[in-house]
């Protein structure tokens, strides 16, 4: 299997990933998110399959980051919605660590490419899975934030939820 195959596979299977959490969650915004980072992968396959094929192409950039920014702010105003999330913290960090193989992937073959047009395409993948994975990273934050707390002044300089 040669790398271009391999990370078609891997945006496949990040967007059943994606499907299913999207499935499994009650909240709609996080259906949303989960939904749009989906949709992601599949843009990614497709450029992935483009680029193997050898044809131009051209890529359109994410909206899932400002999706996400407001049910960041809906999360902060409805404490509900923490426990729902709680039960999905394994797939959350899960996600998580897909995102951070992809990020290493597409660096990884954007560094082998000569064509300065298949690296930037690469390099502009890699970028949006990084805010793939902020996004995940902030959603693991948000859900193991109660347990961080620490109430002595000593460590006051902990990030607020």
């Amino acid at each position: 299997m040669n790398i271009f195959d391999f990370a078609m596979k891997m945006e496949l299977d990040g967007k059943a990933y994606y499907e299913k959490l999207a499935t499994d969650t009650t909240d709609g915004g996080l259906k949303s998110i989960f939904s749009n980072l989906a949709a992601d992968e599949q843009k990614h396959y497709d450029i992935i399959q483009t680029i193997k094929s050898g044809t131009k192409l051209k890529m359109v950039d994410s909206k899932v980051l400002e999706e996400a920014r407001n049910l960041f702010e809906l999360l902060m105003t409805d404490k509900g919605i923490a426990n729902s999330l709680k039960k999905s913290l394994d797939g959350y960090q899960h996600a998580r660590k897909i995102e951070a193989d992809s990020i290493k992937l597409y660096e990884e073959m954007a560094k082998n490419e000569d064509n300065p047009e298949i690296v930037q395409l690469l390099l502009r993948i890699a970028n949006e899975e990084k805010k793939h994975f902020n996004i995940l990273d902030n959603l693991c934050d948000y859900v193991l934030a109660p347990q961080n707390y620490l109430a002595w002044g000593e460590f006051s300089n902990l990030k607020e939820f």
